[in-house]
C-alpha cells in the first residue's frame, strides 16, 4: 500500500489559522503533544477546538494563543493539577469563546457525526445547569457557520408520547490529530489498552493525522485484525514521533512524568513563568527532539513501561520536592 509517512512540522504545516480540531486522548492519556507544540512553534492562530476530555494538550495552546473557539466537557489534568491554568485564565478573562456540554454530551455529539447524522437524541444534562445555560450567543454563533445554530433542542418522542429527549448537533471538525501505539505506513492504526473515543473523533474529521511510538509491517498487524482502531482509508498521514504525548501516558510504552506536569502547573499560574516555559521547552528548541534532549534522557528512561502493567508501578507520583 501507499505510504502515507509525513515530518511532524509537515503534519503541523497542513492546520491552517482558524481550522477546526479535535485532539486524541483522555487528559494524562496519548494527547499528541509533539504535535501541539509544533502548532504553537508556527504561530498557529483562532484554531477552533472540540473535545470531551483534554488536559495540558488545550490548555498549552491556550496559553500560547492559538485557540480562539472551544466546545467542551471540561479541561483537566486529573490528580497532577486539576483545571487547567490557561484554560481558567483565559475563560476568567474572557479572551476565549466557548461552550460547554456534559462528558458524554460531547461523546455523543463525536458519535452523531461519525455516523454522518445532523443530531442524537438523549437523555444526559436534564436538569443540570449544562443543560439550562449557554455560553455563546446568538451573534457568536451566527459568526461561524461551523458552530451549530443552537446549543441543543428539545422534543417529545414519536414512539413515547410525553417522553422528552434531548437532541444534541453533530460534531464535524476539519482536522483530527490522534497519537497511538502502533502503525503502519498506510495508516493501519492500532492503540493499546483504552481507546477513549479517538475513533469516533477521526471519523468526524475531513483530514486525520496520527502521531505513533512505533512503525509496523502490514503483517503484525494482520495478525490480530480486530484490534484495528482506524482502517487506512480513514487515515490521511502517519508521523513517527517516539515519546510524542509526553508528559503524557501511552500505554505499554511510558507512563506520565509527574516532574513535568508539576513544573508545568506551576510556571502556567503564573504568566512570566508560562512564557519562560515555552521560551524553554517550544520556541528556545528547533524541533520535537530538541524537546526530548531539554527534558532529558534519564527522564524519560525513568519513566519507560514496566511490560507487566504497561506503565511504571514504581514512579514517584508525589511529594517530588
Amino acid at each position: 500500500m501507499m505510504s502515507k509517512l509525513i515530518g511532524l512540522a509537515e503534519a503541523a504545516a497542513l492546520v491552517p489559522d482558524g481550522a477546526t480540531l479535535s485532539l486524541g486522548g483522555f487528559t494524562t492519556q496519548r494527547h499528541p503533544m509533539a504535535f501541539v507544540y509544533e502548532l504553537i512553534r508556527q504561530k498557529k492562530r483562532d484554531l477552533y477546538l472540540f473535545g470531551h476530555s483534554p488536559g495540558g494538550d488545550w490548555d498549552i495552546l491556550l496559553g500560547a494563543g492559538c485557540v480562539k473557539r472551544v466546545e467542551l466537557a471540561y479541561e483537566a489534568d486529573e490528580a497532577f493539577g486539576t483545571i487547567g491554568p490557561r484554560w481558567r485564565r483565559a475563560v476568567q478573562a474572557g479572551r476565549i469563546e466557548w461552550e460547554d456540554y456534559s462528558n458524554f454530551g460531547m461523546v455523543t455529539r463525536f458519535q452523531a457525526g461519525a455516523m454522518g447524522l445532523p443530531f442524537l437524541p438523549t437523555r444526559t444534562a436534564f436538569g443540570s445547569d449544562v443543560f439550562a445555560k449557554e455560553a455563546l450567543s446568538a451573534e457568536q454563533r451566527a459568526a461561524d457557520p461551523r458552530t451549530s445554530q443552537l446549543k441543543q433542542a428539545v422534543m417529545e418522542s414519536p414512539f413515547q408520547p410525553g417522553e422528552k429527549l434531548l437532541l444534541l448537533p453533530a460534531i464535524h471538525t476539519e482536522f483530527c490529530v490522534l497519537h497511538v501505539q502502533k502503525a503502519t505506513e498506510s495508516g493501519l492504526v492500532r492503540v493499546e489498552g483504552q481507546t477513549f473515543a479517538d475513533n469516533i473523533q477521526a471519523l468526524c474529521a475531513d483530514t486525520v493525522i496520527v502521531t505513533v511510538e512505533e512503525i509496523v509491517p502490514e503483517e503484525v498487524m494482520r495478525q490480530e485484525p480486530e484490534r484495528t482502531l482506524l482502517p487506512p482509508f480513514a487515515v490521511t498521514h502517519v508521523a513517527h514521533v517516539p515519546f510524542g504525548s509526553h508528559p503524557y501516558a501511552v500505554y505499554n510504552y511510558y507512563d506520565s512524568d509527574p516532574r513535568q506536569l508539576k513544573d508545568y502547573h506551576a510556571a502556567a499560574m503564573i504568566d512570566e513563568d508560562f512564557q519562560a516555559y515555552l521560551d524553554k521547552y517550544v520556541y528556545g528548541v528547533p524541533d520535537f527532539e530538541g524537546y526530548l534532549a531539554a527534558v532529558g534522557k534519564t527522564r524519560l528512561d525513568s519513566l519507560k513501561a514496566d511490560p507487566d502493567y504497561g506503565y511504571s508501578p514504581n514512579l514517584k507520583r508525589r511529594r517530588l520536592d
